[in-house]
């Protein structure tokens, strides 16, 4: 696409399709995209020719990568605030998305991670295809999984959630939708198909879930299914350093990789990460959940390690970062509960919970329902 638009907006038949267009920054949002997505859903909301909503990524490589890190990263090398208020309107967009009252359909193709799960996972219709690539990969730059990403997370059957939230794996389209991050697989080369028909319905008065439900296929076959055993036995414990200890001890080579890529995390990241997942089950909304993360991710943003990581894995590349503290060990109890207290004189909470009444909690994945 010419137009330099971050967001392109076209209105075609009732459907408002808004296009993340920095397809170079695999369409990484900014704070100027999420007020343009912001005021979009306002517009859709208003006009009443509008009956839907669809979010797509420009280019062929991803819906959207996450936030702008680079900007993030020098924000908080430079001690700035201007992350914490990107971060407040991205949540808030977050929770729009869930309760938006018209149908809302995001196309997951290709990349999707952090942000990019935010405003899509959160949707009413969440379409991955076979080049679907979706993960919460936080813990490598020493952040925590955020944007509704520990709810989504804490719902995923087992211990699955567990297992991603610390590696920061990438997972496929079928074990997307076995996780609930998804729910409809359509083959990528019927997205234009799609697209067309939910801007001019072939029947007139079909829904937009019925159209979705007319493309959607069986998605090739997804690799968690045959690793639940020791995902769900080795992540049930209680502390990252025994989920380490049961890793490593498993017997299954699979399990040892994992217990080798946690070791490359931030054990910060690590400590606060399993305990935001943990604590997020426990809360009964979404708002509750972004309320946690934002105190979260304003503790994080002020520790080394997110500038650190960001270094290591994005800016140097060099992946080697120097984590502080530098052990599992020297990350105390008291230490991960700071995360969690309220923010302190001077700072603003994100305060969701307390205007909006709670949301449904994620529901089990349609694959997981057929099992049971």
């Amino acid at each position: 696409m010419n137009d330099d638009r971050p967001v392109l907006l076209q209105t075609r038949g009732a459907c408002l399709h808004l296009t993340l267009n920095r397809p170079r920054a695999l369409n990484a949002l900014s704070h100027t995209m999420v007020r343009l997505i912001d005021e979009a859903l306002d517009r859709a909301e208003q006009d009443e020719a509008i009956t839907s909503v669809l979010l797509s990524g420009a280019g062929d490589r991803g819906l959207c990568a996450g936030g702008d890190i680079r900007a993030l990263h020098d924000d908080a090398r430079a001690s700035g605030r201007a992350s914490l208020e990107f971060w407040r309107d991205e949540y808030r967009l977050n929770a729009r998305i869930t309760r938006f009252p018209k149908p809302y359909v995001a196309l997951m193709d290709g990349i999707v991670m952090g942000g990019g799960v935010g405003v899509s996972a959160h949707a009413g219709n969440r379409v991955v295809t076979e080049r679907s690539r979706v993960a919460m990969p936080e813990t490598a730059i020493g952040f925590v999984p955020d944007v509704g990403g520990t709810r989504l997370l804490a719902a995923a059957p087992g211990e699955l959630g567990t297992h991603l939230a610390l590696t920061g794996r990438s997972i496929g389209a079928a074990d997307a939708v076995l996780c609930g991050l998804a729910d409809h697989h359509v083959p990528a080369r019927l997205l234009p198909a799609l697209t067309e028909a939910i801007a001019e319905p072939a029947e007139p008065g079909e829904s937009v879930e019925g159209i979705v439900e007319r493309f959607a296929t069986e998605p090739p076959a997804g690799h968690l299914p045959l690793q639940r055993d020791w995902i769900d036995d080795c992540y049930a414990a209680d502390t990252v350093e025994e989920i380490l200890h049961r890793l490593r001890t498993s017997g299954v080579p699979a399990a040892r990789t994992a217990a080798d890529e946690l070791l490359t995390k931030s054990p910060l990241a690590l400590k606060v990460t399993l305990a935001a997942v943990r604590r997020a089950a426990r809360l009964d909304s979404l708002e509750a959940v972004l309320d946690q993360e934002f105190r979260v991710s304003s503790r994080a943003y002020e520790q080394p390690d997110f500038v650190e990581g960001v270094r290591a894995r994005i800016i140097d590349k060099d992946n080697d970062p120097q984590w502080k503290p530098g052990s599992l060990a020297e990350v105390d109890d008291e230490h991960v509960a700071r995360f969690f207290a309220p923010l302190g004189p001077g700072e603003q909470e994100l305060g969701l919970a307390s205007q909006l009444p709670p949301t449904p909690a994620p529901g089990p994945s349609p694959r997981e329902a057929q099992a049971d």
